[in-house]
């Protein structure tokens, strides 16, 4: 049996005491655990540090405290306006605001995370939110058509099947990526044979785009691959008849940007093809060539 407290006129029993009691308890355990909640989600957006590609707003995802975070996951975290700074591939080009992440209004596209800056940055390549400089040591373009890159390039490419290369180098970068002191040299080399620089929609034969990275390692030069294509035959003219194509990609290095805070510079590539394009972050050691994060858009 209950029992009963009584002042005057008014009784109430234990059972019903006990019980306002446990709800209140109860009440503000939900109120605290709701605080701590939104502070834990406001923490973990300070020490969050997304990345997002300038011209389209892609959202690669986010660094925090040396991991790698995909997009989806950061998107959580970021609850409202984001100061970024915006870098293209030799220099800081100023700061802009971004917005919570949203899907992408292309249709094609409608599974990409965007975020929206203001003001839009008319150029740059990568716009990061971090406390520190992500451009400690920019990169130098070189000839590119030094007799000792045209080699490496030649040299790699019949490694690859491509019996008798024609060296067509787009872009040379020298680097120091690691912060030793000693540079690496990137380099973009491309042919497709095609008139207008464009991407075809098929391979021809001979046909290859890459970005390697030339580094000394042991006290010896080694060329390693980043990212490439190559295509000794021609893609098969029956397909062709058929109304198939394989749609190669074109490769090319916009950024080196040291984008989890770690002193080391990261090498972002892009690549595009007939139809669309991807735009990656690799991470270069000298044992291992590694993708961190990679935003793409295409049919």
């Amino acid at each position: 049996m209950a029992t009963r407290f009584c002042c005057g006129s008014h009784c109430r029993s234990k059972s019903n005491i006990d019980s306002n009691n446990a709800t209140v308890k109860l009440v503000r355990l939900i109120i605290a655990l709701s605080v701590l909640s939104i502070w834990g989600k406001v923490a973990i957006a300070a020490d969050l540090h997304p990345i997002v590609e300038v011209q389209s707003g892609y959202l690669f995802g986010a660094t925090t405290d040396g991991k790698w975070i995909k997009a989806e996951e950061a998107a959580k975290a970021l609850l409202g306006e984001t100061t970024y700074q915006v870098y293209g591939l030799t220099q800081s080009l100023g700061q802009a605001k971004g917005g919570k992440p949203k899907p992408s209004e292309d249709d094609v596209c409608s599974d990409v995370l965007t975020v929206s800056l203001s003001p839009k940055p008319e150029k740059g390549m990568i716009a990061l939110a971090a406390p520190w400089n992500a451009l400690p040591r920019k990169p130098q373009a070189s000839d590119t058509t030094q007799q000792v890159y045209s080699d490496a390039v030649r040299d790699f490419l019949k490694t690859k099947g491509i019996e008798q290369p024609k060296v067509k180098i787009e872009n040379i970068l020298r680097v120091d990526l690691d912060g030793d002191g000693g540079d690496e040299v990137l380099v973009s080399a491309t042919n497709y044979f095609s008139k207008d620089d464009r991407v075809p929609m098929r391979s021809p034969a001979g046909s290859y785009s890459m970005v390697l990275l030339r580094r000394v390692v042991a006290g010896k030069v080694e060329t390693q691959l980043v990212e490439g294509e190559f295509y000794p035959k021609a893609y098969p003219r029956a397909a062709q008849d058929e109304g198939r194509f394989d749609a190669p990609n074109a490769y090319k290095v916009i950024a080196t940007l040291d984008l989890d805070g770690d002193g080391k510079l990261e090498v972002v590539v892009s690549s595009n093809y007939y139809e669309g394009e991807a735009i990656t972050i690799y991470r270069c050691e000298p044992k291992k060539i590694e993708t961190l994060l990679s935003v793409a858009c295409g049919a």
